[in-house]
Parts: structure tokens; sequence; C-alpha cells
């Protein structure tokens, strides 16, 4: 996988340096045009994340072992929502499975002010991304989790 994913500390750090929303908008968007291709393959109703305004589509590669390395590949139809998915993917993906159900994304997205520049369409979009990657990392360890 070649592709030049930002970190979520370096998306942290630029975000800091950006005063202006209309220039954090435009960064946000450039994120999203660094996600690795989305494969057509999985561009299907089972990957779509219900709740999105926007069409997104999430899928999971599963690592082994009880506690797997979960990776995720992410698209969207919308521009700044592609970018918020190259968030979501910077937060989340490579992690163990009980490191992402450990991740608290409401605090990382509002440290980052997304909370309230967002339009309540788009937050509820983000906010099922997040229920679907942590249903993901959830299933990856099995019931012995629940």
């Amino acid at each position: 996988m070649a592709c030049n994913m930002a970190t979520i500390d370096s998306i942290r750090e630029d975000f800091a340096l950006l005063d202006e929303w209309e220039d954090k908008y435009r960064y946000v968007i450039e994120l999203g045009q660094d996600l690795a291709p989305y494969p057509e393959s999985v561009r299907d109703d089972a990957h779509k994340v219900p709740g999105c305004v926007s069409q997104v589509w999430l899928h999971t590669l599963h690592g082994d072992g009880a506690d797997p390395v979960l990776t995720f590949e992410g698209d969207s139809d919308a521009h700044i929502v592609r970018g918020l998915v190259a968030i979501l993917l910077a937060l989340y993906s490579g992690r163990r499975a009980s490191a992402i159900l450990d991740i608290d994304a409401e605090a990382t997205l509002r440290a980052l002010g997304l909370d309230e520049h967002l339009t309540p369409q788009r937050s509820n979009g983000l906010r099922s991304m997040v229920k679907r990657v942590r249903r993901d990392a959830q299933a990856a360890l099995g019931d012995h989790a629940a």
C-alpha cells in the first residue's frame, strides 16, 4: 500500500498551523485526494455506511489473531466527506481491534474543531462512520470482547 496517507499526528499539527476555516476545509479536501483508490469490488451496498447524506463506503481488512490489526479503506462521492474519511482512516487504520475500541474519536474531532464546523448532516455521517469502524473492531474481537 504505497499511498501518502497522513498520520493523525501530522493532521493535528497541520490543523494547528491553519488559522482560517476555509484553509482547513481545503486541507481536508486535499487529505481526501490523497486516499488510495478504493477497490470497485467493494463499492456496494454491503460496504456503504448508512446515515451519511453523501455516499460513503468503508471496507475492513482483518489481520490474524484474537486481537487482529485492522486496516480500513474508504471513499465518498463528496470532496469534504472523502477528506473526513481520510482523517478517520488516519485515526483507526493499522491498529489492533482492542486499540480501536479505546480511541475517543469524538475527542479527536473536537480537538480539530470539526465538531463545530461541520453541518449537522456531515456530523451525523461522521458519527455513522465511527460506529461502523467500532462495530467492525468489536466483531473482529469476537464474542469474548462483549
